[in-house]
C-alpha cells in the first residue's frame, strides 16, 4: 500500500536557547519490505547545516548543527512510502536448523545482539523466567517459541500509551502488569536474547484501519531468524508484523532511534515544550 507520512515536531522554549548538535532519526528504511520514493527534511530555524551519516545498523541519519540562539526548533519530515505484503513465516519451508538455543559462534557479527539488558551483559531474571516459560511445551523451534512467547506476553502485560521516559526493564514491566510499545519491545527483545536469538528494538509507525485522533510512533522488536533474516514481531499488536509498518531505524537499545536526539544551552530551570504531529494520507 501507498502512503504519505507527515512527521512534525515543535520545540518551543521561554527564552532564546543555543541549540547544540542534533541527531535526527526521521527517515524509513528502503527495502524489499517497504520502498521509500522520496523523503523531505525541513528543518527551521534555517540557520543550520545538516550532515548525514549512517547508523551502526545502516538507518539513515540526519546530525544538525545550529549557528544562531532561538526560541523554537521545528522539525518536518515528509515521506512518500509503499509497504509490500510480507510472507508468513509459519508457513514457508526453512531448512536452517532452527532449534533452540540458536548457536551464535563468537566471531559472528550477531553476537552483539543477544547480549543482555543489564550493563554487565548479563539478562534481566525475569525475561529469563518467562523465556522458560514460552519453552514449555512446544517443540524448541524459533518460530513455535516465538508464537507462543507473545502470547504469554499478551497475557501478562496489558498496554497502555507511555509518552514520557525510557523504555523500561523486562523485571519493571512485568512486575507492573502495563508497558508503553517501547516497554513490550524490550521484554520481547531480551527475553529473545535469554535463548540466543538476535534481536534489536524498532521504532517506527504502523497504519490502523481505524485511524486514531493522532498517530504516535510505534515500536516493535526484529528478531534474526536464520534462513529467513530478520523479522518484525510486535507483542503489543499483531505478533508478526505485516505491510502496516513502516521502520524507521533500529539498534540494540531504545534511546539510539529516537526521532530527536540534542540538547541546548540555557537555564538549568527553563520552560520549554514539545508539540508533535504524525498525519498519514
Amino acid at each position: 500500500m501507498k502512503k504519505k507520512i507527515i512527521h512534525t515536531l515543535v520545540y518551543t522554549y521561554e527564552i532564546p536557547v543555543s541549540l547544540e548538535e542534533h541527531l535526527i532519526c526521521l527517515k524509513p528504511r528502503s527495502n524489499e519490505f517497504q520502498k521509500l520514493f522520496n523523503f523531505g527534511l525541513t528543518i527551521t530555524p534555517y540557520s543550520h547545516s545538516i550532515f548525514p551519516l549512517l547508523s551502526e545498523n545502516g538507518d539513515d541519519t540526519f546530525k544538525v548543527f545550529f549557528t544562531e540562539p532561538t526560541n523554537s526548533l521545528i522539525i518536518k519530515a515528509e515521506s512518500d512510502i509503499e509497504t509490500i505484503i510480507h510472507p508468513d513465516l509459519y508457513r514457508l519451508k526453512n531448512n536452517y536448523d532452527l532449534s533452540l538455543p540458536l548457536k551464535i559462534e563468537s566471531n559472528n557479527p550477531l553476537i552483539g545482539f543477544i547480549q543482555g539488558w543489564f550493563p554487565n551483559g548479563q539478562h534481566d531474571p525475569a525475561a529469563i523466567k518467562i523465556a522458560q516459560e514460552a519453552l514449555a511445551g512446544i517443540n524448541n523451534n524459533v518460530l513455535d517459541f516465538l508464537y507462543q512467547l507473545i502470547e504469554l506476553i499478551k497475557d501478562r502485560v496489558k498496554y497502555t500509551p507511555r509518552h514520557l521516559g525510557p523504555a523500561w526493564t523486562s523485571g519493571r514491566t512485568l512486575s507492573e502488569r502495563v508497558g508503553s510499545c517501547r516497554d513490550l519491545a524490550i521484554l520481547l527483545m531480551e527475553t529473545c536474547r535469554c535463548v540466543g536469538i538476535p534481536s534489536r528494538f524498532v521504532s517506527g509507525y504502523q497504519f490502523l484501519d481505524q485511524p486514531p485522533e493522532k498517530y504516535e510512533l510505534h515500536a516493535w522488536t526484529e528478531v534474526f531468524i536464520p534462513g529467513f533474516g530478520w523479522r518484525g514481531f510486535d507483542p503489543s499488536g499483531c505478533g508478526l508484523v505485516n505491510d502496516n509498518y513502516v521502520a524507521l531505524a533500529s539498534s540494540s537499545k531504545s534511546e539510539h532511534v529516537a526521532p530527536v536526539r540534542g540538547s541546548f544551552i540555557g537555564p538549568y530551570d527553563l520552560k520549554t515544550e514539545l508539540k508533535w504531529n504524525i498525519e498519514i494520507i
